[in-house]
């Protein structure tokens, strides 16, 4: 009975001091999710962004060479078949089949005019030859007329006078049409040189043609030209290429081969943000298709010129990351996450954007766990957190949400409104400046616009212009938050 009651003891003993203990682990719990300190360390802007991973440098798959000639006809060439995407080949493999049946009519067409062309050359030729014929007859007979006038003029030596002189009239008549003809005749013959010179010229061209033809019509089969990784060619509008979908002499590529030892990201800003993104920076990347894996880069090109949205007025700016190592899991068309560090700051205060208030002025000030509203001056800020370069120091206890009563707090740090009211003036003439770079950009974009790509915008069609949109909204959409994550709040100074 005694042992009993001891034990009885013991663990009433153990199940206070654990109730003691859970007490005051929640209470701390609830402290730390009611407060937040400031912290002093290394602080980065980001710029987020979705991407897909590229090749840096890839072998084009092309339909045929020459298609584009001034003596073709071909405009689009449908895809027949394609092996699938992934597929590995050696060089010499099949990889498309395209549609042959407009250039086979062509091909008809072209050898019908060959073969009328062969026809009308030999009758020329024989027309030549009858026409030159006849005036040799021609020039015969005159030679015979201007001989017998000779000899006539000769026999009347013992004539009159004007027997005479009619006869050497008559001589002169003659050898003047001998040598009329015989001119006219070298006349002919440089003619018609010219002229079976120009027809056989006609009549190469066109065998030309048909042997284009016929050489272009060989490469319908389409074979890769180096080992590798079959990529599809993505379109203007982002969709891939298919079977079903066209190539043209402009734009011939059916699919890529892709280097795998190098890869980007290739992603898109919004204008907005641009101006935070240069050549050189470092950049945080994560694979959709990976989660756990984490990869890092540097941004290695941005584009000068902004890209407009169908139906909106946004634009977006092209920016190239380039992987700073591959493995072989990694894929092309994979989705990525980008994290462009745009700035880095070392060793400054930071509190969470939670903690920060503003009064009906903008004046941005914390609750401190003292009691005390204190005004701060902010600097830079990420999605997360902002840097606080006067009114907080590290460690300082600040309410995470408003506080009970906060009426009660008494305001403090009014010697700090007028570096605020600098800080903002500065603030708005640099966004003014940026305002004016994103519209020279925008500038420089439409002045730049080929009549081409504006024709090819107003032929699209509103699938392919939804397609578009979406795809840049995503992958342009996301930005980092600036400068304006504070709350506003009315409070009484």
């Amino acid at each position: 009975m005694k042992k009993t009651l001891i034990i009885s003891g013991i663990v009433v003993a153990v199940a206070i001091i654990a109730l003691i203990v859970f007490n005051r682990l929640t209470r701390k719990d609830e402290i730390a999710l009611l407060f937040a300190e400031g912290k002093r360390g290394t602080f980065e802007i980001i710029v987020s962004t979705t991407g897909e991973l590229q090749a840096e440098n890839s072998t084009d798959i092309e339909g045929p060479q020459g298609l584009g000639g001034r003596r073709m006809r071909f405009r689009d060439i449908t895809i027949q078949d394609l092996i699938p995407e992934g597929t590995v080949v050696q060089k010499g493999d099949y990889v498309a089949t395209l549609d042959r049946s407009d250039a086979d009519n062509s091909l008809k067409d072209e050898l019908d005019e060959l073969e009328q062309m062969e026809n009308d050359y030999e009758m020329k030729k024989l027309d030549t030859t009858i026409t030159l014929g006849d005036l040799r007859d021609e020039i015969l007979n005159l030679k015979f007329n201007m001989d017998e006038a000779e000899i006539t003029l000769e026999q009347s030596k013992y004539e009159p006078p004007t027997t005479i002189r009619q006869n050497r009239i008559n001589l002169d008549k003659a050898t003047r049409a001998y040598k009329q003809a015989l001119k006219n005749y070298e006349l002919k013959i440089q003619q018609a040189k010219a002229d079976m010179r120009e027809a056989y010229l006609e009549l190469q061209k066109q065998r030309e043609t048909v042997k284009d033809y016929q050489a272009i019509l060989e490469q319908f089969t389409v074979t890769a030209p180096a080992p590798g990784m079959v990529i599809y060619k993505r379109e203007w509008s982002g969709e891939k290429r298919k079977v079903g979908s066209s190539i043209s002499p402009w734009d011939p590529v059916v699919a890529t081969l892709p280097d795998m030892s190098s890869m980007i990201s290739k992603t898109y800003v919004n204008e907005i943000d641009i101006s935070k993104v240069s050549q050189g920076q470092p950049v945080r990347i994560t694979v959709d298709a990976f989660p756990d894996k984490r990869y890092s880069g540097k941004v290695i090109s941005v584009a000068n010129i902004g890209e407009q949205l169908p139906n909106t007025d946004a634009k977006v700016f092209e920016v190239i990351i380039k992987l700073d190592a591959v493995e072989s899991i990694l894929r092309p068309s994979m989705t990525t996450g980008n994290q462009i560090v745009t700035k880095t700051f070392e060793d400054v205060i930071s509190i969470p954007l939670e903690c920060v208030h503003a009064t009906g002025d903008s004046i941005p000030y914390v609750y401190r766990r003292n009691g005390t509203r204190q005004i701060v001056v902010l600097g830079e800020s990420n999605e997360n957190r902002v840097i606080v370069e006067e009114g907080v120091g590290e460690g300082d206890q600040l309410y995470l949400s408003l506080p009970e009563e906060p009426e009660s707090f008494k305001l403090v740090g009014e010697e700090l409104i007028e570096k605020i009211r600098e800080k903002e003036r500065l603030k708005r003439e640099e966004e003014e400046k940026r305002e004016k770079e994103i519209e020279e950009r925008n500038n420089r974009g439409s002045q730049q616009m080929t009549p081409e790509m504006r024709e090819r915008f107003m032929n699209m069609s509103e699938e392919e212009r939804e397609q578009m949109r979406s795809m840049m909204q995503q992958q342009g959409g996301g930005r980092d938050q600036g400068n304006g994550g504070v709350r506003e709040q009315t409070a009484n100074s």
